[in-house]
């Protein structure tokens, strides 16, 4: 079949060929959802590059009759496992001969940078999978003052209420989302451009329907008009993954069979979140990303907290993160920006490594070396470590765990994880 896929509703690969990217597209053509025009580069065609340093005969001539017809594209690599940012993506690309290959090279050589390497070994992510490459007609975020760009779940991902999450920018690409550099707007100031909003939001709902879970989008609109750029299942974690699990089942969407082996033993690790203690005083505020309390001295750099994590638990502080942070990241016991929103690059790595984060924190000075703590749910930040207490377990969580216990046969007194695990056990016979 050659190398070179066309983005349609008729494309039948599974991600190990195509990528995850590229899959979901195919999803969002089945659903009737609005996507750009585009093709997908497959991912044996990467792993040729790297074994061979060069792309594969007839790759380029493949890829020149495919983007016929486009006139400035994005490429972005789309692996089956998804690597948040740590892979290029190249904007703006002039579909001719010279420019495809060398957008191409680009993506493909990123897959063996340094920090892809360091995070797919902090993941358990072989390195010889290669990534696919989608190739994709532009659609402006900052053509005029009716475009923008944004993020958005179908549910609240740190509670896993139904309500839409995400956020949103007006007259900006994509990358000014992720990369935190710009002041982000809630998804709801998307109201203002009516037929967008309503769009979103049936999108959403069609979509949560067809995967029978939460979803994430990206998504960019263009004069008024919405266009979907990458779709994945929400995958949430902790109390959100139970509030979701219990939720769908009572929805009717899922049955509590199905309810509780979504929601694993591990998940319970992190139910019943500790909080810092009302009363302290709190030296910086912002927006809580990943449940949880952190304590550590504050690190500047990746590259400092790599170097004080020998020596005990560090805070990484950053204006915003790039995926040149992630050793820090990884060495990093929490994490602190001053810029950003729940879909920024600190945001995702921080809820995909479950390690408390709080971004926007604005310009509040923190010194290298201070002893801080940082409470992931609240967005709070204050100095030395103070007092941590824990909730009591949500009506959800009660409800999941009577329903493991009615599958197990019994109701003892053992702990939430022990419970879950018997009901697990008990299911997948």
């Amino acid at each position: 079949m050659g190398w070179v896929r066309r983005l349609s509703a008729r494309l039948d690969e599974p991600p190990e060929v195509v990528g995850g990217k590229a899959y979901g597209l195919v999803v969002l053509h089945r659903l009737g959802l609005p996507v750009p025009a585009g093709v997908v580069v497959t991912a044996e065609a990467c792993r040729a590059f790297l074994r061979d340093g060069r792309l594969p005969d007839g790759l380029r001539d493949e890829l020149v009759t495919a983007v016929a017809g486009l006139s400035v594209v994005s490429v972005r690599s789309g692996a089956a496992v998804s690597m948040p940012g740590m892979m290029d993506t190249i904007l703006n690309v002039r579909p001719t001969p010279d420019a495809l290959e060398d957008a191409l090279k680009s993506v493909f050589s990123s897959w063996d940078t340094p920090r892809a390497r360091t995070y797919r070994m902090l993941h358990g992510i072989p390195h010889d999978l290669g990534t696919a490459v989608v190739v994709q007609q532009m659609v402006f975020g900052d053509r005029d003052d009716r475009s923008g760009t944004g993020v958005a779940f179908s549910r609240d991902p740190n509670t896993g209420a139904n309500v839409p999450f995400g956020e949103v920018l007006f007259g900006q690409q994509g990358d000014a989302v992720v990369s935190g550099r710009s002041l982000t707007l809630p998804l709801r100031e998307l109201e203002r451009e009516p037929e967008v909003w309503q769009g979103l939001r049936d999108a959403l709902n069609r979509i949560e329907r067809h995967y029978r879970d939460a979803c994430y989008v990206e998504f960019t609109f263009e004069s008024g008009v919405l266009w979907l750029l990458q779709v994945r299942p929400g995958r949430f974690t902790g109390a959100a993954a139970v509030r979701l699990a219990t939720d769908l089942a009572d929805e009717g969407v899922i049955d509590r069979r199905e309810a509780l082996l979504r929601v694993s033993p591990q998940h319970l690790r992190h139910v019943r979140t500790p909080r810092i203690a009302p009363g302290v005083d709190v030296v910086a505020r912002g927006l809580g990303v990943c449940p949880g309390v952190a304590t550590g001295r504050v690190a500047l750099t990746a590259d400092e907290a790599v170097r004080m994590a020998a020596a005990g638990p560090v805070v990484l502080v950053r204006p915003e993160t790039s995926p040149d942070d992630i050793r820090g990241l990884a060495a990093a016991t929490g994490i602190v920006t001053a810029r950003g929103g729940p879909a920024s690059h600190a945001a995702v790595v921080a809820r995909s490594m479950g390690k408390p984060g709080v971004v926007g924190v604005g310009d509040r000075s923190l010194s290298a070396g201070t002893l801080v703590t940082i409470d992931g749910t609240s967005g709070e930040v204050v100095l030395g470590k103070p007092e941590v207490v824990t909730a009591a377990a949500d009506t959800h969580l009660r409800r999941l765990l009577e329903w493991a216990d009615d599958v197990a046969g019994e109701r003892g007194e053992r702990d939430e994880v022990e419970r879950l695990a018997a009901a697990h056990a008990v299911l997948r016979r």
